[in-house]
């Protein structure tokens, strides 16, 4: 069996994939994010995953700090719109380690004050280090251009009026309502008995008590394209063009996937790359991207261009667009492309750091994981006629909303 599984009796679930290496991979993975914050809380998901390094009931900052890095091993966070993850690399014997340091991380920081007013300096630095990035900054904008006045559109660093709000007790009210039990996944990637990380996982684990998230998310409704021309002191050109996309449980998500490859994916091959750069040499950076959600997806094409090349740059953009929709790709074409997509999932799977982290969200997202076999018989499965589809559907010029950033 590639993938173990195990449900302790409060609702966290376990999934390992045991694997022959010195070096090992532990996370929580937690099914909120910037998404759940309530209006008054933007930016707290993010604020707590700062601060939940800075002490708990029985480790100062430096102890926690210095608990993986003594061994050799790290310690280290993200956060997302719809998730939050703690996870740790060490070497396999320090399995009791990480997981004693995560789950008192989570469930026992104490959050000093004096460590709250710290921190807000640290964020609000931060968020200023994007500000002075406009290649950055869009892609956050863009979020709110497309979900304005949903939580997804929110930045996940929040605002500087918003962190200087926040208070102690606005922590424990957003933890209480999203760090629930049955709402988290274990995952690990490594080298020890499946027995052994069961026993683990009930002993830092499985003592707390079962909790369930008590209301939906608020789902978004009401999108409606828009175009925004704003004026800043740039170099470049930032351009971002975008509509709404398929959820991470929608039927032609996988097609989408394989259409943004496509269009605009890593690769240097990728039409947008080709037309754009290459062949005129417009720009140094053009992509594309699809972010799945819960409930609803962004699709998006960013380009940096010189101002004086944006009219150019975006036609032949439009015009890949066009052909996507109206001409379907040969089958020698769709097999190149499907070959390429499958190249670059085992790829990313060759990371066992990233596998552990897929493996974790998949479970919470999908409610179960997809091996590498069966994820290449969803992309064989895909046709011309269904890629064309999903270009028709989100690629009409009408439904994309824009945002731009011009030099002053």
């Amino acid at each position: 069996m590639q993938y173990q599984l195990h449900r302790l009796s409060n609702g966290i679930r376990l999934v390992h994939k045991p694997v022959e290496s010195l070096v090992a991979h532990c996370g929580l993975t937690i099914n909120a994010g910037s998404r759940d914050e309530l209006s008054h809380e933007q930016g707290l998901a993010h604020f707590i995953e700062h601060l939940i390094f800075k002490g708990t009931q029985k480790r100062k900052a430096y102890q926690v700090l210095s608990h993986m890095e003594n061994v050799g091993g790290e310690i280290n966070a993200y956060t997302g719109k719809e998730d939050t993850c703690i996870y740790g690399t060490f070497m396999h014997q320090h399995y009791a380690r990480c997981m004693d340091l995560i789950s008192d991380i989570v469930f026992h920081s104490s959050f000093p004050e004096k460590e709250i007013l710290k921190e807000k300096d640290v964020v609000i630095d931060e968020i200023n280090s994007y500000k002075d990035n406009p290649g950055e900054q869009i892609f956050d904008d863009f979020d709110e251009v497309v979900f304005k006045g949903h939580p997804l559109g929110t930045n996940i660093l929040g605002t500087p009026k918003h962190l200087r709000r926040f208070k102690r007790e606005h922590i424990f009210e957003y933890l209480q309502r999203n760090y629930v039990t049955h709402e988290m996944v274990i995952s690990s990637v490594g080298n020890i008995d499946f027995r052994k990380l069961v026993r683990l996982a009930e002993r830092y684990f499985g003592h707390f008590p079962e909790s369930q998230r008590n209301e939906p998310r608020q789902p978004f409704e009401g999108y409606a394209p828009a175009q925004n021309i704003i004026k800043r002191r740039n170099h470049q050109v930032h351009c971002m063009l975008g509509n709404l996309a398929y959820s991470v449980d929608h039927d032609s998500k996988t097609a989408l996937v394989l259409l943004n490859n496509i269009l605009g994916g890593p690769g240097l091959n990728s039409r947008l790359n080709m037309a754009v750069r290459e062949k005129h040499g417009f720009c140094y950076n053009i992509e594309s991207h699809y972010q799945p959600y819960s409930d609803t997806g962004l699709f998006a094409i960013y380009l940096g261009t010189d101002n004086g090349f944006i009219d150019k740059t975006l036609g032949l953009v439009f015009r890949e667009l066009s052909l996507l929709r109206e001409k379907p790709l040969g089958s020698l074409q769709l097999k190149r492309a499907k070959q390429q997509l499958q190249g670059q999932v085992a790829i990313s799977l060759e990371s066992n750091a990233n596998e552990m982290l897929s493996m974790g969200k998949s479970l919470l997202m999908y409610n179960r994981i997809d091996s590498l076999e069966e994820i290449n018989q969803k992309i064989e499965a895909i046709t011309a006629r269904q890629l064309q589809e999903v270009a028709n559907h989100i690629l009409q010029p009408q439904d994309l909303s824009m945002l731009m950033f011009k030099p002053r």
